[in-house]
């Protein structure tokens, strides 16, 4: 295994230009591991130490607008190597003064999370917050989960990047890290301690290999001209809709839906889609203000005609007597109803 993830190394660090890269089983365990790096450096008595961090810096600093989830709490993957997560700045905002006080002789690393689910104004960009933590000598993890390339935030200061191989690589589940020698020879540490249950197999990280190789011979230049179409494509059918109006925005379609035209909610069309043979998921986070958003780039021009169908069935069906009453459904309770039934549903 040793020697597989050396080659996959070799190939993380040729395609994305950096010093050299490790496989995980999915990005969630990426951030554990490149947590419990940051505390134990390549000391292998401090890896078998965790989650106890006597004597070792323990906290890392976390934007408050880039607590999400993606199904679970992104915090929680920093919270069980036993580091002591340190929100700073505001749900919306978040200024250089506030990265400076935060940072202490406990910090042991920066968390940067790049995800459509965060607020992009009023918040400290990575470059400058990189250049932040690096000057106290704090080391910054950059969660990029569904990015299309790492080098960019490698660029910007990330000594660490977290990517996915199933998400913009299109490949088998598992997890990236790319960035620094020293930082990702201190995450293989990790399978000595908690990481080991976060190890990848080998079918994983050969087809992680499989999949960056393909990423670097991809002509993006002509993939990011047919996303273009597709989605222009897209959002002029779903606009045809009554009710409907779409625009792209970045490599998203933002649907707004006026409920009292199109008969049916936001919330009503995510929940009757979910529950659609075959299942469609949509970002639905700003579903009660009457906002779905759909990611189109692993998606085929057949799969997006099906989609727009799906929709405009739904909207022809007419008012959709649903209880939809404004209450949020939380991940909790989404998969307490998920699994009431299982594995029978």
């Amino acid at each position: 295994m040793l020697e597989l993830q050396a080659a996959a190394s070799r190939a993380i660090a040729r395609a994305y230009e950096c010093e050299a890269g490790c496989i995980t089983g999915c990005t969630a365990g990426s951030i554990s591991i490149a947590v419990a790096a940051a505390m134990t450096k390549r000391n292998i008595g401090r890896v078998e130490q965790l989650p106890d961090t006597t004597g070792m810096q323990d906290e890392v600093i976390v934007p408050k607008a880039h607590v999400v989830s993606y199904g679970h709490d992104v915090t929680q993957s920093v919270r069980i190597t036993g580091a002591r997560v340190i929100e700073i700045g505001f749900a919306t905002e978040l200024s250089r003064y506030q990265v400076e006080h935060a940072i202490g002789v406990q910090t042991a690393a920066a968390l940067f999370v790049v995800s459509h689910l965060t607020p992009q104004h009023k918040i400290t960009e990575l470059k400058a917050f990189a250049e932040i933590c690096h000057s106290h000598g704090v080391p910054v993890i950059v969660d990029a989960a569904s990015q299309p390339d790492p080098r960019v935030y490698l660029e910007a200061g990330a000594d660490l990047v977290l990517f996915s191989t199933q998400k913009a690589l299109a490949g088998l589940t598992g997890g990236v890290i790319a960035g620094r020698m020293d930082s990702v020879q201190a995450c293989m540490y990790q399978q000595h301690g908690i990481g080991r249950s976060m190890k990848p197999g080998k079918e994983t990280v050969v087809g992680a290999i499989a999949a960056i190789e393909r990423w670097e011979k991809t002509d993006w230049d002509s993939e990011k001209i047919a996303l273009g179409k597709r989605m222009a494509e897209f959002s002029d059918r779903l606009s045809s809709l009554p009710g409907h109006s779409a625009r792209v925005v970045n490599s998203q379609v933002f649907v707004t839906v006026d409920s009292q035209k199109a008969g049916v909610s936001a919330s009503d069309i995510s929940r009757i889609l979910l529950n659609h043979d075959p299942m469609i998921v949509v970002w639905d986070h700003h579903a009660p203000e009457g906002e779905l958003r759909m990611t189109l780039k692993s998606v085929s021009n057949q799969e997006a005609d099906a989609v727009c169908e799906s929709i405009a069935d739904i909207v022809q069906a007419g008012p959709w007597q649903g209880q939809t009453k404004g209450v949020t459904e939380g991940p909790g309770e989404r998969m307490a109803r998920e699994l009431s039934d299982w594995p029978e549903n």
